[in-house]
């Protein structure tokens, strides 16, 4: 009952009501992006119909390379809402596991982990994103002198794992407070009494009651990540041709002095990282004011 309740709260916020449709709208044109793309992403250049203006033929113009950018953009939001969702949920499972750790252990446990996230929170995370990019190249993995995985990272892959890093030290902190709370229960207390592991009372009691807040977190933090993603392929460093990406759109129109003169090239990117964002946040808006009932 109690949760047909919050899903009513849900339904009757104007911001939950519109983020969810804006982001099932954003979804739907990420999987049907492959199917009814008007022209390949990445390919049909046709210099001669270079930096042409919005017209039937090209509904949002072509850039620098004559390609068509309704297209590239359809393929830019499949990957913002990729690497969104993978950093985000990377991040967030990292970052709750030792959250739950660090609340529920306390002590030397709790000290290192909080001491490794201070750290990490001591950067803003675009920058902290930047230093990663640049750093990180391969992953390899051996025993001794036995290579057991050696795998070159490629652009997109990096940019996740950036983005990921950059969101983990929120949800140890958020997790964390919540498990200091709710480890004081009486019902923790009871399961506690009749004999039951720590990992026992973890998954069954402390993690449930956590979730709520973590995935009003989590929605929040996929318009944090498509920003983040964006900003990275702005400055070069994000996902790299063929991948279409948001950011880069905007950073070749202005790197190659063609933003001024052909605004089309930067503004309907833009619209669309800015579409991406607000649905994200609006989702999360609602989904605090239904779920949350401190938000009451």
């Amino acid at each position: 009952m109690s949760r047909n309740r919050s899903l009513l709260r849900f339904w009757r916020s104007t911001s939950g009501r519109t983020g969810l449709i804006l982001t099932l709208v954003l979804f739907a044109l990420a999987l049907l992006a492959p199917i009814l793309r008007p022209y390949i992403p990445g390919g049909d250049r046709d210099f001669i119909a270079r930096l042409q203006p919005p017209s039937p033929g090209h509904l949002l113009g072509t850039d620098g390379l004559g390609r068509d950018l309704l297209t590239l953009i359809w393929h830019g939001i499949q990957t913002s809402l990729f690497i969104s969702l993978v950093s985000v949920g990377v991040g967030a499972a990292i970052g709750v596991f030792f959250g739950l750790l660090a609340g529920y252990f306390r002590g030397w446990i709790e000290a290192l982990i909080v001491w490794l996230t201070d750290i990490l929170l001591a950067f803003p995370s675009i920058l902290l994103a930047i230093a990663i990019v640049t750093t990180v190249e391969r992953f390899t993995f051996r025993i001794n002198d036995l290579v057991i995985f050696n795998h070159t990272l490629t652009s997109l892959q990096k940019v996740v794992i950036a983005v990921a890093i950059a969101q983990i030290p929120i949800y140890i902190r958020l997790t964390r407070s919540l498990v200091l709370s709710l480890r004081e229960q009486d019902f923790v207390q009871a399961a506690t009494a009749i004999g039951a592991t720590a990992p026992q009372i973890i998954v069954r009691h402390i993690l449930p009651g956590s979730l709520t807040p973590i995935i009003v977190q989590a929605s929040l933090s996929l318009g944090t990540a498509t920003l983040e993603a964006a900003g990275l392929g702005f400055l070069g460093l994000g996902a790299q041709p063929p991948t279409p990406e948001l950011g880069t759109l905007l950073s070749d129109a202005f790197r190659n002095g063609y933003a001024l003169t052909s605004p089309w090239t930067t503004i309907f990117p833009g619209l669309a990282i800015t579409m991406i964002v607000l649905a994200f946040n609006l989702l999360g808006d609602g989904l605090r004011d239904g779920f949350d009932p401190r938000s009451q």
